[in-house]
């Protein structure tokens, strides 16, 4: 069993999940594709946010994207659009991108919630695990060469550390053996923007390592 293959299963271990369903291709077929994915899943409701949402918001972007960005979970223009990283935090982020010379068209964009918790609060354990599935379905749908984890949340619960967000900042970490880097959630660069500097220092060695990829 491959290294990435088991931090994979002890992160879902930690997260509670103690069954693991993923439907088998048909003969002669290769798995199904991001939009069959997200129809597939739509009408989730394995956990209480399913009977909350307005919106499943289940990611876009290049489905074959070497970068991959993800966030914690939508908020509430995510839920109302069914898209992520919309409204002033979405605008920004497309300008964080555009500042290392990138689009949203480019990567893949997702959060590791599909579904809004009430009032924005922070995904509860049960519900990250009941969507960490999907998640690890799209990374291994895209296979995308590098990550960016948007947030504390984000990256406390894939990196499964209880360690501070500046803690996690400025080290190159592996997600299921892929490179990954972590930064502050756009939201929280609108609420104080003296992290706007450290963000960019982040964004730069994002952007060397991207560019150094094959």
């Amino acid at each position: 069993m491959s290294r990435a293959l088991l931090q994979h299963l002890e992160l879902l271990r930690n997260l509670g999940v103690t069954e693991i369903y993923r439907p088998a291709p048909a003969a002669g077929e290769d798995g199904p594709d991001l939009e069959s994915l997200r129809q597939l899943h739509s009408n989730c409701q394995n956990c209480p946010l399913g009977a909350t949402r307005n919106h499943f918001v289940y990611g876009e972007g290049n489905p074959r994207a070497r970068a991959m960005l993800i966030g914690e979970a939508p908020g509430a223009e995510e839920d109302r659009t069914g898209r992520p990283f919309v409204g002033d935090a979405g605008k920004l982020l497309s300008d964080m991108l555009r500042a290392i010379e990138l689009k949203r068209e480019d990567v893949y964009i997702c959060n590791i919630l599909k579904c809004r918790p009430p009032n924005n609060r922070d995904p509860g354990p049960a519900e990250r695990a009941a969507c960490m599935p999907l998640l690890l379905e799209q990374i291994e749908t895209i296979q995308p060469r590098i990550i960016l984890m948007l947030g504390r949340v984000a990256a406390q619960t894939l990196l499964n550390s209880n360690l501070t967000l500046e803690k996690l900042r400025g080290v190159v970490h592996t997600f299921q053996g892929i490179p990954s880097y972590v930064t502050y959630h756009p939201a929280a660069l609108l609420r104080n923007t003296h992290w706007k500097r450290p963000a960019w220092a982040d964004l730069q060695k994002f952007r060397d390592h991207y560019r150094s990829l094959d």
